[in-house]
């Protein structure tokens, strides 16, 4: 019997790394997707956002984020316990998995938090004020969210149910880029002096796309490990997972084919991770056909949003990541409590009531207001102190040159 529950912990540690694995490399899509989507002489800045982000969260993690996330509850709302030693924290996820693998697996998603404002802000801040605010992400903001919902905190104890983090990092990620977009202003030329909205193309929407291929893949380690185990849910979850991508990308092409007369192309890139992100909250308890519907409602969400922000709110995200993430995130967290079949937790449409779908907004909600204020302050003391932006010489020239010293692509006229 030892040797049995042995064989099934190994097993579970191999699968753990292997999906830790895959959402890293998820780093490499966001790199992806916001160099293609972004002009050429920002391409290399793109790169060193995402390498360092990445490096600098996952040591802030470790030392402190991890023990806000999962340590001792302090009233539900943040861990007291394991700082700078999070290895001798007593946690029961470590009985079945090592200590290591169950850090390595939450850290990779500390940095896909983080990592989500670059796309937003990207072509006109600073390298410096990116660097710091990414680590206070990492360190905090994110990690209390984080303990709210799956550390035991007040979230976990009224229901609320985000299992892979539809609510807990992509809308804190785009939340957090809304927050940082609108207090950075728009890129320069991005709106005329008569309202007029002008696109800024990306330099190549080959990268974007193949950006988007490696978030869809990685995406399957991302849902699929969080249940935490190797068991029949790994296969579940898989299957939602692509069902609301499929959807959500189906749903911009013949969205945009009819809106603007030719199927866009980054905007159905952007449809497939509106389905992603929106299933993300509800992939363990969602059947297959309401993983479709949902992937088809984000996706809309994300798109009608989109124009709201670049036409009425005139907030530029170059990438659309505050919609991508911040709405449809959000969009999907709520419909777990439309769509959830699965066990105890049973949504409106299949008899479940309104309990399920009130704790969701309650979620939803509270994530927001807590995201909003702590990065409002984070924003508005970076713009008093370091500085937020650079100013119009340094973002004319492009970022690769004014704060790097190089050019991503020396052997071609850049613009």
């Amino acid at each position: 019997m030892t040797e049995a529950i042995d064989i099934l912990r190994y097993l579970n540690i191999a699968w753990i790394l292997i999906a830790s694995v895959l959402v890293f490399f998820m780093q490499a899509g966001f790199a992806m997707v916001e160099a293609g989507f972004t002009r050429a002489k920002n391409a290399g800045n793109i790169i060193m956002k995402n390498l360092m982000d990445f490096a600098l969260g996952s040591i802030a993690f470790y030392f402190i984020g991890f023990a806000i996330m999962f340590g001792a509850s302090a009233g539900g709302f943040f861990g007291t316990t394991g700082f700078f030693n999070p290895l001798n924290m007593n946690l029961g996820v470590f009985e079945s998995l090592s200590p290591a693998t169950f850090i390595i697996f939450q850290t990779v998603f500390a940095a896909t938090a983080a990592t989500i404002v670059s796309g937003a802000m990207a072509e006109r801040t600073k390298f410096i004020a990116y660097l710091i605010y990414s680590v206070v992400i990492s360190l905090v903001i994110y990690p209390v969210v984080g303990h709210w919902a799956w550390g035991g905190g007040w979230l976990y104890e009224i229901g609320f149910v985000d299992f892979a983090g539809s609510t807990v990092v992509h809308s804190v990620g785009g939340w957090a880029a809304l927050i940082g977009a609108a207090i950075l202003g728009p890129r320069i030329g991005k709106y005329g002096p008569k309202g007029q909205v002008n696109a800024i193309p990306g330099h190549s929407i080959t990268l974007g796309a193949l950006g988007v291929f490696i978030l869809w893949f990685g995406w399957f380690g991302f849902n699929s490990g969080s249940g935490l185990a190797v068991s029949e849910l790994i296969g579940h979850v898989a299957m939602t997972t692509n069902l609301s991508a499929a959807s959500g990308a189906t749903t911009a092409l013949i969205y945009t084919w009819i809106r603007y007369g030719k199927p866009d192309v980054s905007l159905t890139l952007n449809g497939a991770l509106a389905g992603l992100v929106g299933i993300t909250a509800g992939c363990a308890v969602s059947t297959m056909e309401g993983s479709i519907i949902i992937g088809i409602i984000a996706t809309i969400a994300m798109l009608i949003a989109i124009e709201m922000f670049d036409k009425k709110l005139r907030i530029d995200d170059p990438v659309g990541a505050i919609s991508v993430h911040g709405i449809a995130g959000s969009v999907g967290t709520l419909l777990v409590g439309l769509f959830a079949n699965s066990g105890d937790v049973v949504g409106l449409l299949y008899g479940g009531g309104f309990d399920l779908l009130l704790v969701q907004a309650k979620g939803v909600v509270s994530v927001a207001i807590w995201t909003f204020g702590t990065c409002a302050i984070l924003f508005f003391v970076l713009k008093k102190t370091v500085g937020l932006r650079v100013g119009p010489e340094e973002e004319i020239a492009g970022l690769d040159q004014s704060e790097h010293g190089m050019t991503s692509y020396p052997d071609f006229l850049t613009k």
